[in-house]
C-alpha cells in the first residue's frame, strides 16, 4: 500500500468530501472544548483566588498572564504552523513532506520551551515591567515563578494538540486539554483549602496538570499518530522546515504576542491612571485581570471554530477546491456571528452575575468591573470576524495577509487608542479602546476576505476551462 493510500484511509480524504456542516463541527466541537479547557486553567484559578484571598491576588495573576500568553504564542507558531503545512502537504499528496512538518514541529516547541523557562532569571523585572505594584509583588511572584516551571509542558500540550487534530483526531486532541484542566479543577480548592498553601497552592495544581496533559500528548505522537510516520529523522532540527512552518504559525503566533503587549500596556495604563482615580491602581487590575478571562471563554468559541476549519480550509485549498473553501468559511462565519452576538447581549445585560462568580468583593470594584466590561465589549458582537479571518489566510498558506490581519486590532489600533485615549478622557479611555479598535478591525476584515473570495471564484473558473462550443 502507498504512503498516500495510507494517508486516505487515515482519514484526510474525508475533508475534500464528507459534508462540510459535519465536518467544522467534527473538528470545531473538540477544539473548542480544548479553547475552554485552556481559559479553565485561568479562570479556575481566579475564581479560588477571588473566593480564598481576594482582590489583591486577582491582581497577582493578572500581572502573571503574559507569560502564560507569550507561551501559547510559541505553541500556536509551531503548532498552528505545523498543522497547516502538515494538511497542504496531504491535500497536495505528498505525505512525506508531511512527516517533515510534524517532526519539525515537534522540535520547534521543544526548543522554545526551554527558551521561554530561561526566563525565571528575570522573575522580579518582568513582573514589574508587566504592571506590578510593591502591594501586588508578594503574591504575584511566588505564583509567576512556580507556574513558570509549567511553561515547556504547557507549550508541548497546546502545540501538539493542533498536530494531533490535523492528523484527524480532534477528540483526542480535546482530551489532552482535558486531562490536564480537570487535575487543575480538582486540586485548586484541596491546595488552597485543604492544605492552606494559599497562591502557591493554585499555581502549584496548574503545573501539575499541564505536565498531566504533556505526557497524554507524547503518548499520542509516540504510539497513535496515524496519517504519516514520524521517524526519528523527522525531529532533527531542518531550518527550511522551521522557516516554512513559521511562516504559516507566524499570524496565531503574534496575535498571540500583540494580546501580550496590549496586556502590559492596558496593565500600566490602568496602575497609572487609577492611581488618580477613586479606584486606585490595585482594583483597575483586579478587574481587567478577570474580564480578560471571562473574554478568553468566548475568544474559545470564535478560535475553536476557526481552528476547526483549520484542516478543511488547507486541504482542500491544497487540491485546488476553492469552492469548499469559500463554503467553509461562509458558515463559520455565520456559527460565530451567531454566537458573538448572543454573548453580547449576556455580557451587556446580565454583567453583575457574570462577575459575581469570582466571590464577593468591593462595591468600588464591582463599580468599575461592571463599567469597564459594558463599555470596552460594546463591539463584542462582531469580534468573530478578525480571528477568523486571520486564521482563514494562514490555513491557506497567505502567511503574508494573516500575519498583517493578526495584527490589526491588537497592535496597529488597540495599543495606540490604549496610550492616547486615556490622556483626554482618563481611565475611561483604556475602555473605550476596545469597541473603536474591534470596528475597524472587523472592517478592514471583511474587505480583504471579500477581495480573496473573488481571487478563488476566478481559479475556479481558469481550472473549469473554457465552456464548449
Amino acid at each position: 500500500m502507498s504512503e498516500t493510500t495510507a494517508a486516505k484511509r487515515g482519514g484526510a480524504s474525508v475533508l475534500g468530501t464528507g459534508d462540510i456542516n459535519r465536518l467544522i463541527w467534527k473538528f470545531a466541537v473538540p477544539a473548542i472544548i480544548s479553547g475552554l479547557v485552556n481559559a479553565a486553567y485561568n479562570i479556575v484559578d481566579q475564581i479560588f483566588i477571588g473566593q480564598g484571598i481576594g482582590e489583591i491576588g486577582m491582581a497577582a495573576t493578572n500581572v502573571a498572564f503574559p507569560l502564560v500568553t507569550i507561551s501559547a504564542a510559541l505553541a500556536l507558531l509551531f503548532g498552528v504552523g505545523g498543522a497547516a503545512n502538515f494538511n497542504l502537504s496531504m491535500g497536495r499528496g505528498e505525505p512525506e513532506q508531511a512527516s517533515r512538518y510534524a517532526g519539525g514541529a515537534l522540535f520547534g516547541m521543544v526548543a522554545s520551551s526551554l527558551v521561554v523557562a530561561a526566563a525565571m532569571v528575570f522573575l522580579r523585572p518582568l513582573l514589574f515591567a508587566f504592571g506590578a505594584t510593591e502591594a501586588i509583588m508578594p503574591y504575584a511572584e511566588p505564583y509567576t515563578f512556580i507556574t513558570n516551571i509549567g511553561i515547556p509542558f504547557m507549550i508541548f500540550s497546546f502545540g501538539a494538540s493542533n498536530l494531533i487534530r490535523a492528523d484527524g483526531s480532534p477528540n483526542y486532541s480535546m482530551f489532552v486539554m482535558l486531562s490536564g484542566a480537570v487535575f487543575n479543577v480538582v486540586f485548586d480548592p484541596i491546595f488552597l483549602f485543604v492544605f492552606g498553601m494559599g497562591i502557591e497552592g493554585i499555581a502549584l495544581a496548574t503545573t501539575l496538570g499541564q505536565v498531566l496533559s504533556a505526557m497524554v500528548a507524547l503518548r499520542y505522537m509516540l504510539r497513535r499518530f496515524k496519517t504519516v510516520p514520524i521517524r526519528r529523522e523527522h525531529l532533527r532540527p531542518n531550518w527550511d522546515i522551521i522557516r516554512r512552518i513559521a511562516a504559516l504559525g507566524a499570524a496565531s503566533c503574534f496575535n498571540q504576542l500583540a494580546m501580550t503587549v496590549v496586556q502590559i500596556v492596558k496593565s500600566n495604563t490602568l496602575r497609572h491612571y487609577g492611581g488618580f482615580s477613586v479606584y486606585g491602581s490595585e482594583i483597575p487590575l483586579a478587574a481587567v485581570g478577570v474580564i480578560s478571562k471571562i473574554l478568553a471563554v468566548y475568544m474559545s468559541f470564535v478560535l475553536g471554530v476557526a481552528q476547526g476549519c483549520q484542516p478543511i480550509f488547507s486541504y482542500n485549498y491544497g487540491a485546488k477546491n476553492y469552492a469548499r473553501v469559500k463554503e467553509t468559511y461562509k458558515r463559520a462565519l455565520l456559527y460565530t456571528s451567531v454566537f458573538s452576538v448572543a454573548a453580547y447581549l449576556v455580557f451587556q445585560l446580565f454583567p453583575g452575575q457574570v462577575l459575581g462568580i469570582f466571590g464577593k468583593q468591593s462595591a468600588l470594584f464591582f463599580e468599575f468591573a461592571v463599567r469597564y466590561m459594558r463599555i470596552f465589549m460594546l463591539a463584542l458582537f462582531i469580534n468573530n470576524t478578525q480571528p477568523l479571518t486571520s486564521n482563514f489566510f494562514t490555513s491557506i498558506g497567505k502567511a503574508q495577509m494573516g500575519f498583517w490581519m493578526s495584527l490589526t486590532r491588537q497592535i496597529l489600533l488597540l495599543v495606540p487608542l490604549l496610550l492616547i485615549l486615556p490622556r483626554f478622557l482618563g481611565i475611561e479611555g483604556a475602555m473605550w479602546a476596545g469597541p473603536i479598535s474591534d470596528v475597524i478591525a472587523a472592517a478592514l476584515a471583511i474587505v480583504f476576505v471579500a477581495r480573496e473570495m473573488r481571487s478563488m471564484t476566478k481559479l475556479e473558473g481558469r481550472l473549469a476551462g473554457p465552456p464548449n462550443n
